[in-house]
């Protein structure tokens, strides 16, 4: 499971729906939510995950795209099996995975050392933890 540790920036809310926007690492990261606790407030640090079957991969990524949660980061290793493929990423200080299948590896032509860009929607992404300092 991947763990980002992020500052809560902003909550938007309608009703019972909540759009949660994230600082991490001087990027913006967004989540969208039924129910909040009520320790999730801005300015409160947070360990967000991301399961690595739900983070896409980009190589060359241009023009916009729906997706809330966009990474730049670099490939640092590769796990390459006969169906899927784990790629394991470093952003600055965070280490995150995404997992996809071998012939998209291929397709791609993903490298070690490689630099790509993870994407992951925003109804992907959800406080594994509050963290109280």
């Amino acid at each position: 499971m991947n763990k980002i540790v992020a500052t809560i920036s902003q909550i938007h809310n309608i009703d019972n729906l909540n759009i949660v926007e994230f600082d991490f690492e001087n990027m913006k990261l967004k989540m969208m939510s039924l129910d909040l606790s009520n320790d999730i407030k801005v300015g409160q640090k947070v360990i967000l995950t991301v399961k690595p079957t739900n983070v896409a991969m980009a190589k060359n990524l241009q023009g916009d795209l729906s997706y809330s949660n966009q990474i730049p980061t670099d490939v640092e290793k590769i796990e390459e099996g006969k169906l899927l493929t784990v790629v394991n990423t470093k952003t600055k200080n965070t280490k995150l995975q995404s997992i996809f299948t071998s012939s998209s590896l291929k397709r791609m032509n993903i490298k070690q050392n490689d630099k790509v860009t993870l994407l992951f929607k925003a109804s992907d992404l959800s406080i594994l933890e509050v963290i109280n300092d």
